[in-house]
């Protein structure tokens, strides 16, 4: 079939009726879609090529539109969850009919209002719907080289790999595991440093520092948690480091050193089963 639902082709009027034109593929008269006689220019006619995207109507029929939805096959883009419903969200893509995110196909619980990060595909039906797993579709050319700072929203969280964020909603990047540190989670705005863009483009972040850079950062972050501790932290750099990581959100090397700093800075002491102010 040489029409693609979910696109943006060049078609051509083949025959006017009533409630409006219908379009083909130059040289290809059996396969036919209807543009409505309110989107149909006054002064167009038979043979004039008109740029137009497909989808399905309320009744499921393929039809033409010549307004660029806000998304189309292919692309990844934010849209505003409409309303809600029993199958799942429908979210506003510029078009009379919502775009349908299924259940299954989101990250977590979306309420009217959010605005949420998609791809289109079909779905068994030949139905257009958004779906929330937009890795595939993400570009990996980006502008960015390695230590440029950037701004990305992060679309998917996995306890083998790490957070995979989506760079200016569009550029495909992850922040390792080993460079997780403190609370990120789905949906998060992040600002973090390119460590390094990969062979594919695709680009590895780190939300941290470099780590002469991160020490000040850290014994700052130490010293407000003494306090919150009245003072004392009930563990010490020699603590299991699964402790440390969760207490602090640093590893125990980046904790060290800035219990080091502290030290010579005469702000800390160590005890032997805990870490005091001075």
């Amino acid at each position: 079939m040489s029409l693609h639902i979910g696109e943006i082709q060049k078609l051509e009027i083949v025959k006017r009726v009533e409630f409006g034109v219908y379009l083909a593929e130059p040289g290809d008269r059996e396969n036919k879609v209807l543009l409505p006689a309110k989107q149909v220019p006054e002064a167009a006619k038979v043979g004039d090529v008109m740029e137009v995207f497909l989808y399905k109507d309320s009744k499921d029929r393929l039809i033409a539109t010549t307004r660029r939805p806000k998304l189309i096959m292919g692309e990844v883009a934010l849209l505003k969850v409409a309303q809600l419903g029993k199958i799942g969200a429908f979210l506003d893509w510029g078009l009379e009919k919502d775009l349908l995110l299924p259940f299954k196909q989101q990250r977590g619980k979306v309420k009217e209002g959010d605005e949420v990060l998609v791809s289109l595909y079909v779905d068994k039906s030949e139905r257009l719907c958004a779906t929330m797993n937009v890795y595939e579709n993400l570009l990996s050319d980006s502008p960015y080289h390695k230590e440029d700072r950037v701004t990305g929203r992060v679309y998917e969280m996995s306890d083998r790999f790490g957070a995979f964020v989506a760079v200016d909603d569009k550029y495909s990047a992850l922040i390792p595991k080993q460079e997780l540190f403190g609370e990120v989670e789905y949906g998060q705005i992040v600002n973090a440093r390119v460590v390094k863009v990969q062979d594919d483009g695709r680009l590895t972040l780190s939300i941290r520092e470099k780590a002469y850079l991160q020490i000040d950062a850290d014994a700052e972050k130490i010293l407000k948690l003494l306090d919150s501790y009245e003072g004392s932290l009930p563990f010490t750099d020699k603590s299991a480091p699964e402790v440390i990581k969760h207490e602090t959100g640093m590893s125990k090397n980046e904790f060290k050193r800035a219990i080091g700093h502290l030290l010579k800075e005469r702000k800390v002491e160590i005890g032997e089963k805990s870490i005091r102010r001075l």
